[in-house]
């Protein structure tokens, strides 16, 4: 029985993320956007200021830093992201999305698709009883895997509550409201 609880669960991801993805290519073809330019504009209009980085976008994504590297020239050059050299590191650069690249990630979310199943799930007659069972199963997914976990910056073992604010143990940095609210590549799941 347990064995095909995992396999229905396996199955479920794999079925969602086939359906999500297939709306993103349909969306992102009709903007003239490769879907990797999608899933990094998405990725950096949600992470913190210690994760946008071109590394951090290729780990991220999973993706060779050279792919990474030309989406991020295309993206550049079309005017929905800007690089910053990092103040205490030459080296370091920082991507930020630009309200044109807000634009048109929003235009290429498929939120039509998001709207409909919400909207189906709440006139279901029995509704989801537990919203956080998605996230407790990417965290076990991640922990299995070994693999950085990309989380929320308050849901890290290093983010903290100090002097009336946030806080991180690891780089030892007052937090803002936004940090911890994003993704961090030093995320630590509790």
């Amino acid at each position: 029985m347990q064995f095909m609880q995992q396999t229905d669960i396996y199955e479920l991801i794999e079925c969602m993320t086939t359906l999500i993805r297939s709306e993103e290519r349909k969306k992102c073809t009709e903007l003239g956007l490769q879907p990797v330019h999608f899933q990094v504009l998405n990725y950096l209009s949600r992470c913190n200021k210690y994760s946008n980085t071109p590394a951090a976008v290729a780990n991220y994504l999973g993706m060779t830093r050279g792919t990474v590297s030309q989406s991020l020239i295309i993206l550049e050059k079309k005017g929905y992201i800007g690089k910053t050299p990092d103040a205490n590191d030459k080296r370091v650069v920082h991507l930020q999305l630009l309200p044109d690249g807000a634009a048109i990630l929003k235009q290429a979310r498929p939120s039509d698709l998001f709207h409909g199943a919400t909207a189906i799930l709440q006139s279901s007659d029995s509704p989801p009883s537990d919203a956080n069972v998605f996230q407790q199963a990417l965290t076990a997914l991640q922990k299995a895997n070994q693999s950085q976990s990309f989380g929320v910056c308050k849901t890290c073992r290093n983010f903290s509550e100090k002097d009336g604010g946030f806080f991180c143990q690891l780089t030892q940095e007052k937090l803002s409201t936004d940090d911890s609210e994003q993704i961090c590549q030093e995320h630590n799941p509790v």
